[in-house]
């Protein structure tokens, strides 16, 4: 039997005085799936993709990703944790406007003590594989925001992570960048690479990921296929 990839248990999480961000919630992701967690703004879905990346810890229960108790680990193993074994993709990029598009998706590696010559081939090959690389000297202020996305996406691909998180990927772009960049992710998955989206497009949780994980009002309260979810469960 596979091992889970992802595996919270009883995960409860409450920010000053006010109702829980996260109830109780327990989910389990094999390696290869991707999965879409969906629901409106204020519901948990960030607060989920925050623990899983160890930027947030649960008040109660455990948070295991790739073997590691991500609850458990201080700020500085936080930081190795997410170098190692995460790739963050971002509604609004994060891109580094002084430096090139090769050294913007070049920095994990270095940053993770990687010579820079090897990162640099490293970068090379993820522009070559994303369709990006004509930009490779460009900065990142002179590219669309569908380029801008892909050039995100290499760059969390650069550590060749065990998972790859995507908070809002295309909430940024317009239509036909947008899908652009739901076919990269499906076609990543294609390839094994696990990926958790997290949105509040029904139309992108189904073009790019089979199974929906809604939740709502910090209880994950359905746990389907994607094509399965109906318009109504996703707001």
């Amino acid at each position: 039997m596979t091992s889970p990839l992802i595996e919270l248990r009883e995960v409860s999480r409450r920010y000053d005085d006010g109702p829980p961000a996260l109830h109780e919630a327990s989910l389990t992701v094999l390696p290869g799936e991707a999965v879409a967690i969906l629901g409106p703004s204020g519901s948990g879905k960030s607060t989920l993709l925050n623990l899983l990346a160890g930027l947030d810890r649960p008040d109660t229960g455990t948070v295991t990703v790739d073997g590691v108790r991500v609850d458990q680990l201080g700020e500085a193993a936080s930081a190795l944790y997410r170098r190692a074994r995460i790739g963050m993709v971002f509604q609004f990029f994060h891109l580094l406007d002084d430096l090139t598009v090769a050294d913007n998706v070049a920095l994990p590696a270095r940053l993770a003590g990687l010579p820079r010559g090897e990162a640099a081939r490293r970068a090379a090959e993820l522009l070559q594989r994303l369709g990006i690389d004509r930009h490779a000297r460009a900065h990142p202020g002179r590219l669309s925001g569908g380029q801008r996305q892909r050039v995100a996406v290499a760059r969390a691909l650069m550590n060749r992570p065990a998972l790859l998180l995507a908070d809002e990927p295309t909430g940024a772009l317009d239509t036909a960048a947008g899908q652009d960049v739901s076919r990269l992710l499906t076609e990543l998955n294609a390839e094994g690479q696990t990926v958790v989206l997290v949105t509040h497009d029904l139309a992108l949780a189904r073009s790019c990921t089979r199974r929906t994980i809604r939740i709502a009002d910090g209880r994950i309260t359905h746990d389907l296929p994607s094509r399965s979810v109906a318009p109504e469960a996703a707001r």
